[in-house]
């Protein structure tokens, strides 16, 4: 994550208050926080953030005022596990009391490397879905590269590719971009070690999802330069159902939209009749019923245990 001298992002969301440490930034689900006191940056570096992952909840770019509970620890532990399967150099140094995570988040954040994060938002897709599906039927290509004809949604992809989005301002939409864009504000060398990173991370993670009844459609990751080891490093989160679409295998049929483990239930009651609300006002959405709340955690708890082995408690 990028050093960041004061707090800003959704200064609206609720900060702990963790001694030794400063809040520097929040996202839509993460908060940021550096070393303050000596001991701390002494114990863990200077050159390091702390990642805590909230249980907020965003969809069609706001932070809805409802949580889901246990949210930021399936992320966080779904990321770590990740992390240890890629084989990429990544930004975690630790996740335990023992590595200097205060013990308020444990299990819910990580200590992560600063880096100096690339303007771009590295997305693999192996089945044609979502927002490249309706370029594709407007033009046949997915961030400008050709498709064969007669491809439906969730057609599986010869191969997978690599269709990058320019970060947005907080609150604004990510734009899908071209390659060549990408090499515009990156530079050749970079934009190429972007490219084969991404779709690195997709092969071996959609072989390791379809073993365990995963399919894993496509995926965003994001990068970052590591000043004291200079290389090109994946930060953020990696591969949870906020940044990533998995299908059920078993249920997988082209031609139809899939169900998908990630906020699924939040998008659908926001659009219903019932919810009342309109997605192009102005106006926030309104509060989750208990239900949607309900089917949301469980469906990333079945994701988080389908994929690891391993069970949430």
């Amino acid at each position: 994550m990028s050093e960041n001298p004061a707090s800003r992002g959704f200064n609206s969301a609720s900060t702990l208050d963790l001694p030794g440490w400063t809040h520097v930034y929040s996202g839509k689900v993460r908060d940021l926080y550096e070393p303050a006191d000596e001991s701390v940056k002494e114990r863990v570096g200077q050159d390091c953030v702390l990642v805590v992952a909230s249980d907020r909840i965003s969809a069609y770019d706001h932070v809805l005022s409802s949580e889901i509970p246990d949210k930021g620890r399936i992320l966080t532990q779904l990321s770590l596990w990740w992390f240890e399967q890629l084989g990429v150099e990544h930004h975690v140094l630790g996740s335990t009391v023992e590595d200097g995570v205060p013990a308020e988040v444990e299990g819910r954040a990580m200590i992560c490397k600063k880096l100096d994060m690339f303007p771009v938002e590295c997305i693999a897709r192996g089945y044609l879905t979502g927002s490249g599906l309706l370029e594709y039927r407007a033009s046949g290509t997915v961030c400008n590269i050709p498709l064969p004809d007669g491809l439906v949604d969730g057609s599986r992809l010869e191969h997978a590719i690599f269709t990058p989005s320019a970060k947005a301002a907080v609150g604004e939409h990510d734009e899908n971009i071209t390659y060549d864009a990408v090499v515009a504000l990156v530079g050749d060398d970079i934009a190429a070690r972007l490219s084969e990173l991404t779709l690195k991370i997709y092969t071996t993670a959609e072989k390791i999802a379809r073993e365990r009844g995963i399919i894993l459609a496509d995926t965003k990751v994001e990068f970052g330069y590591d000043a004291v080891s200079g290389s090109i490093t994946l930060g953020d989160e990696v591969l949870t159902p906020d940044s990533s679409r998995f299908w059920d295998a078993a249920t997988y049929q082209p031609g139809q939209a899939q169900p998908s483990y990630d906020k699924q239930y939040v998008r659908d009651w926001l659009t219903s009749a019932e919810s009342g609300w309109d997605k192009a006002s102005d106006t926030p959405p309104p509060a989750l019923p208990a239900e949607v709340v309900d089917r949301t955690r469980s469906r990333y708890v079945e994701a988080y245990e389908k994929i690891t082995g391993r069970t949430f408690a």
